[in-house]
């Protein structure tokens, strides 16, 4: 079984580590961009401010209105701004020349003139002041301004949202690879429990023909036919090692007939159903001409999973099974139905998945196994047709025709 790991693997995660840093200088570049649009916005307010206490400092008009000026400029300024002379001091006794600076009340006039200081070291650095001239020739008033609490959180938020991002990642990439090694151990556990299980029942076969040699070796004609069936049980066993090595490997596909290819199965379990302990009759109906392209070993390895699917869903003792080879438009079908306890609707999609078994015994390998043979080296299908819980089940296989 081709285990993961290899440089598909390595490829597909250097691709999602690029994808990931694309997204996420592209997170910052987009932020960024909208971060200078807004800053270039609170300049234009703070241009537009001291334009308009130039025109209140160069008009000669007493009346002039200025109350546009307070309600739609100086009132929706929400950033911290602080106003001095053109020396840069700051006169603390005038409230007004400070917007949105919270000052601790509890320090002296010192520190809080050294706080106000510093604070507009820093405002300076972030956006140049703006100077109010008087006949633009004077330097009245500087105006010295910082970025807004918005613009603040948007310079703060992409890496918030990259942290949290990169967060889940590692927590997902852990949780899955948890998984990941959990499924692999059980597949691994799984497929020697399968192999195991592959091997026991020509192995139980052949201790039980050798019983009865033993029993009729007088007899010429039945020790004849337990060595018949020995020698069958033999070749179980050489097709049981011959599926094993084609796992992981593209198989040969090859015209065969379907009907031919179904009864070398049935005629076999035919002979063995009585060792289960239950009644269960096992039959083949349809076109016996129909031809398909599949391998041979990997298909009939298929055809007894279902049959021993169905045994398993028999719980009375008499019990039928029906495989029908079918013909349909674009499709060799092969269609397998049993009378026994059914498939909850709900679980039809779980039958498929490595591990999913509702028996005591198993590994819920065998309808996994044979969905990976149909579908990923036959290019064809296999699903659940239809199925009622209490009266049986019906799985259908497609395959390509000859």
């Amino acid at each position: 079984m081709k285990m993961s790991g290899g440089p598909a693997s390595v490829n597909l995660k250097i691709f999602l580590i690029v994808f990931a840093l694309i997204i996420a200088f592209g997170t910052l570049y987009y932020t960024n961009q909208l971060v200078a649009k807004l800053q270039e916005k609170e300049r234009q307010i703070v241009e537009l401010y001291a334009k308009g206490i130039e025109y209140i400092a160069n008009t000669d008009n007493p009346d002039a209105d200025i109350t546009f000026l307070f309600d739609n400029i100086i009132k929706p300024i929400d950033f911290p701004l602080i106003l001095t002379d053109k020396n840069d001091n700051i006169n603390l006794d005038n409230k007004t020349d400070l917007r949105n600076i919270q000052i601790d009340s509890t320090l002296s006039r010192a520190e809080q003139e050294k706080f106000l200081y510093q604070l507009m070291k820093e405002m300076d650095e972030i956006n140049p002041p703006i100077n109010i001239t008087y006949a633009d020739t004077l330097v009245l008033t500087r105006i010295h301004y910082g970025d807004s609490e918005l613009i603040k959180q948007l310079q703060f938020y992409p890496y918030l949202q990259i942290g949290i991002a990169a967060l889940f990642i590692l927590l997902g990439y852990i949780g899955f690879s948890y998984i990941k090694r959990s499924e692999q151990s059980n597949i691994w556990v799984g497929m020697a429990k399968e192999t195991a299980h592959q091997f026991g029942t020509p192995i139980s076969s052949l201790m039980g023909w050798l019983e009865m040699l033993k029993m009729n070796y007088s007899d010429p004609n039945k020790a004849l036919d337990i060595a018949e069936e020995i020698s069958n049980d033999v070749e179980k066993l050489n097709k049981i090692t011959i599926r094993f090595s084609k796992i992981g490997s593209k198989p040969d596909l090859k015209p065969q007939n379907l009907f031919e290819e179904v009864t070398k199965v049935t005629d076999y379990f035919n002979r063995r159903l009585p060792q289960t302990g239950k009644t269960v009759e096992l039959k083949i109906s349809g076109d016996k001409n129909l031809c398909a392209m599949i391998n041979s070993d990997l298909f009939e390895w298929v055809i007894e999973n279902l049959i021993k699917n169905a045994l398993d869903a028999i719980e009375d003792k008499n019990g039928l099974i029906l495989i029908e080879i079918l013909e349909s438009k674009k499709y060799a079908e092969v269609e397998v139905t049993d009378n026994g306890k059914g498939i909850d609707l709900k679980r039809r999609k779980d039958v498929f998945r490595p591990g999913y078994s509702t028996k005591k015994r198993g590994w819920g390998l065998g309808l996994s196994l044979s969905k990976r043979i149909i579908e990923g080296y036959h290019s064809g299908k296999i699903f659940v047709k239809y199925s009622i819980p209490g009266e049986g089940t019906t799985f259908k296989i497609q395959l390509k025709k000859c």
